[in-house]
């Protein structure tokens, strides 16, 4: 997040120049299709930065909470974006390669909307204790405090790995408040306040509530019938088995994304076998029920009761030790 320029294209070219070098074909759809969406707002922006940016005066004084759904998806001048998407470029790849990008994108509309609320919160404390009124008039925009959430994730899945900051040696355990503090000091017109509130969601991700409240949350529309993703959707640690790239990107300090998932995983979408056998069981269900509409007879080598589920994910699993 920065307070509230255009300068010149640099940062455009250099952004396209980035892409380019990765490949588009490298780049899987959720990041890409955000990625695209933060450029066109920066091209064709939805509202100026004076109403786009989010404040606690702007939003909740003044009832404007759009806000907090334009202030991540707008950015200062193109060197803002391109050093935002540069970053999320390489975020994106590794945790939709690990997260699937059905949870991906959830996680990123969480992420999105909650830290700015997290800033708000924020900001409203820091204007109590001080007895500011600055700090409910200071406005923010930018996807850094998404960024730094999305920091927080990565490193929780690599917790033994290094980062460098500012070419000092820091744990991934630590390096997201190191980088809050090094930023902050290097770049006096950014939003402390709104990276940290980046950091907290993280935080309450993977250390707090919030994943499991994702996730209940993503299994009741699922019963509610508005779902139509595999179970993989819920599986938040596992991997979608896209085919992404290991290169390194220069000034995004990252640990390389992960290749250790096994090949069969690009034909199964990532499933486990008793997933795989339960979506099989739920379609085999549904063509018997068109097939009997027809006079067909039922689908051939699925006995649907449970006693015989449990035995075939039994077989299975003896197979796979066996073998």
């Amino acid at each position: 997040m920065r307070h509230r320029q255009r300068g010149s294209h640099l940062g455009l070219m250099l952004l396209a120049s980035q892409v380019f070098r990765v490949g588009l074909d490298n780049i899987p759809p959720v990041t890409l299709g955000v990625l695209a969406l933060n450029l066109y707002l920066y091209l064709f922006p939805a509202a100026p930065l004076l109403k786009a940016c989010v404040s606690v005066q702007q939003a909740y004084w003044f009832n404007d909470w759009r806000r907090l759904l334009l202030s991540p998806l707008h950015h200062v001048d193109d060197w803002h974006l391109y050093f935002n998407m540069a970053s999320f470029l390489w975020k994106g790849i590794s945790l939709e390669q690990r997260l699937g990008g059905p949870w991906f994108f959830y996680l990123l509309s969480v992420f999105s909307l909650l830290t700015g609320v997290v800033y708000l919160v924020l900001e409203a404390v820091l204007t109590e204790l001080m007895q500011d009124q600055s700090y409910s008039t200071t406005c923010a925009v930018g996807f850094s405090g998404v960024l730094f959430g999305l920091k927080v994730v990565s490193n929780h899945y690599c917790p033994g790995g290094v980062t460098n900051v500012m070419g000092i040696p820091v744990s991934n355990h630590y390096a997201s408040w190191a980088e809050l503090v090094i930023i902050h000091i290097t770049s006096p017109g950014t939003s402390f306040v709104g990276h940290l509130a980046g950091i907290l969601v993280g935080l309450l991700y993977t250390s707090g509530p919030l994943k499991l409240i994702m996730k209940k949350c993503a299994e009741i529309v699922s019963m509610n019938g508005y779902n139509t993703q595999p179970s993989g959707f819920y599986n938040s640690s596992g991997s979608s088995g896209y085919g992404g790239t290991s290169g390194q990107y220069p000034g995004n300090h990252q640990y390389a994304p992960d290749n250790t998932s096994n090949h069969t995983a690009s034909y199964s979408g990532g499933l486990t076998e008793e997933e795989q056998l339960e979506a099989a069981i739920r379609n085999s269900l549904n063509d018997r029920g068109q097939r009997s509409q027809r006079g067909a007879p039922p689908p051939y080598g699925f006995d649907l009761s449970e006693e015989a589920r449990a035995e075939e994910i039994r077989r299975r699993r003896l197979r796979r030790f066996e073998s």
